[in-house]
């Protein structure tokens, strides 16, 4: 699901040509990206989901 997403967004910047909307694009992409990377580590066990305290 969240790879469909951002190879979806990936798709949309590379078509977009607007500075505003691009960067709204390009947000959207890091952030989709920071959350797969956290999945990925909570599967493997390399990223500890539970908060500190």
């Amino acid at each position: 699901m969240i790879e469909q997403q951002i190879e979806e967004l990936r798709a949309e910047l590379n078509a977009c040509i607007e500075p505003a909307e691009r960067r709204e694009i390009e947000a959207e992409l890091e952030i989709a990206q920071a959350e797969l990377i956290m999945m990925l580590g909570e599967q493997d066990g390399s990223i500890d989901a539970d908060p500190p305290f």
